[in-house]
């Protein structure tokens, strides 16, 4: 299933979509009083201490991203339907602007979606780029002003988590980088306590800001590198969210179908469900966040968004890593083709083939 509002072009208008006026009728549905907010019922497992400044920050090499983070931070206090507007001018210009980035969205969808037109194709790419140029948005909000997502999801498929957890088993929670990525770390706290596997950001500066806006959102954030604390999480019996969805070659991969598609496939979730304790293995799940409403939010409308839990993924491990790498692909596919567009498919996520470094993207 796909989301054609946001994609099919034959229901694309053909004028850009104004901006919205000022007007007190923009202000989204009241919520009663007396509910609870996000943060009121937001899970936790513990709260993480943040990294700490590094005076080095001042140095002129990171002013572009000073500046860029404080042009963008007062816009996160906008009215939601405000926020998803300047989201869409702001995809729709990176889309125009990354020569790079537009091109390998487009060879993406071209190998995984070989049957559509490519002027279908082309909108798919376009509606990637304003996805997440709402994303950022969306993001932010989830790190400093959460509490506007009160009342905003709902979720399907929570009681396979809950009937592993009462069985003392930990979770890993297969993700994907989804356009909205933090924020639906931040709703699924509504429901369980949630630690992260991240990778470690080559800018230092950048990485200081994602890091501790997710300690807002995440119990505790797992370094790739860091083997101990995963271990660590896993015995406590958390909840582990982990995205295999990118190509980092085949030194800890194998090939597997990702779309029709050899991709090189991280093969660390079959080694995290060996860990602990073995009476009670890990339980490996997959997770899909999707926003339901459409980029152009209707005045006077919340924004809306699903979380869906699959059933655990039986028999996993087993003892053949390619059979399991292709049961992760294809289930992430599937929650993926809910709404593609929805997936950030600028990514080189095909950039490694059986030999090496393929030139695909050349």
């Amino acid at each position: 299933m796909k989301a054609p509002e946001q994609y099919d072009p034959s229901k694309q208008p053909p004028n850009p979509t104004p901006a919205p006026s000022v007007q007190p009728s923009n202000k989204s549905t009241a919520i009663p009083a007396g509910t609870p907010t996000i943060k009121q019922t937001q899970k936790r497992t513990a709260h993480a201490d943040k990294k700490p400044f590094q005076w080095q920050f001042l140095l002129p090499k990171y002013w572009g991203i000073w500046l860029l983070f404080l042009m963008m931070l007062p816009m996160i206090y906008l009215p939601l339907r405000w926020q998803f507007w300047l989201g869409r001018k702001l995809g729709s210009f990176i889309y125009k602007a990354a020569g790079s980035r537009r091109r390998d969205t487009l060879i993406n969808l071209k190998l995984a979606f070989p049957e559509k037109p490519e002027a279908e194709r082309e909108l798919m790419a376009k509606q990637v780029f304003v996805n997440q140029g709402i994303g950022v948005f969306e993001t932010l909000c989830a790190w400093f002003r959460p509490d506007v997502f009160t009342r905003t999801v709902s979720i399907s498929g929570l009681q396979h988590l809950v009937n592993a957890q009462k069985d003392n088993r930990p979770i890993i929670l297969l993700g994907a980088h989804y356009t909205m990525l933090d924020l639906g770390g931040l709703l699924c706290a509504q429901f369980f306590p949630v630690d992260c596997m991240y990778r470690t950001q080559n800018n230092p500066l950048l990485d200081w800001f994602i890091y501790n806006g997710r300690t807002n959102i995440f119990g505790k954030q797992i370094s790739s590198r860091d083997m101990r604390s995963l271990v660590t999480s896993i015995k406590a019996g958390h909840v582990i969210w982990y995205s295999p969805d990118q190509d980092y070659g085949l030194k800890q991969g194998v090939m597997a179908p990702f779309f029709g598609v050899p991709a090189a496939t991280i093969t660390a979730s079959r080694r995290m469900a060996k860990l602990g304790n073995k009476e009670h293995p890990p339980a490996v799940m997959a997770l899909h966040t999707y926003r339901q409403t459409p980029d152009n939010l209707p005045r006077g409308k919340r924004p809306h968004y699903h979380l869906t839990i699959t059933p655990e993924l039986e028999n996993y491990p087993s003892r053949d890593e390619v059979a399991d790498a292709t049961r992760v692909n294809e289930v992430l596919e599937g929650l993926i083709r809910i709404d593609p567009t929805q997936w950030m498919w600028f990514h080189r996520r095909f950039k490694h083939g059986p030999n090496g470094r393929t030139d695909i993207y050349k």
